[in-house]
């Protein structure tokens, strides 16, 4: 699995290789969000996937969708679906994905949360 940066080169990917968005991310409080994405290679998934891959880009799409929107329920019924899917090279994202909605269950992150992970530490 590859990691980019940015919707243009994850558009121009996308004839080639299965692109899968993956967080918005603020690396400072006042800089820019970018956007990420993961690269899978056809090699990297197995082929008892292949032809499940239009339902489980569908799937993970959703999964984004519903995590900006708060919907934890839905999210982790997802993530029970996408689990070792792709050959398990997202399992990590996956995991982190968990983790982050079982914090935001204990602790709402309020209604002007949009989704972005902010990777700075706010007391500085």
């Amino acid at each position: 699995m590859h990691i980019i940066f940015g919707n243009t080169v994850a558009e121009e990917m996308k004839e080639k290789y299965t692109v899968l968005e993956l967080d918005r991310i603020q690396i400072q409080p006042e800089g820019p969000v970018l956007d990420s994405y993961c690269i899978l290679e056809k090699e990297q998934i197995p082929l008892d996937d292949v032809w499940k891959i239009e339902n489980l880009q569908g799937l993970h799409n959703k999964l984004m969708e519903n995590y900006r929107k708060k919907n934890w329920s839905f999210c982790e019924q997802a993530l029970e679906h996408l689990q070792n899917a792709w050959g398990g090279t997202v399992n990590t994202f996956y995991d982190e994905i968990s983790s982050r909605i079982a914090k935001y269950k204990e602790q709402d992150p309020g209604p002007d949360w949009n989704g972005v992970y902010e990777k700075y530490n706010r007391g500085s």
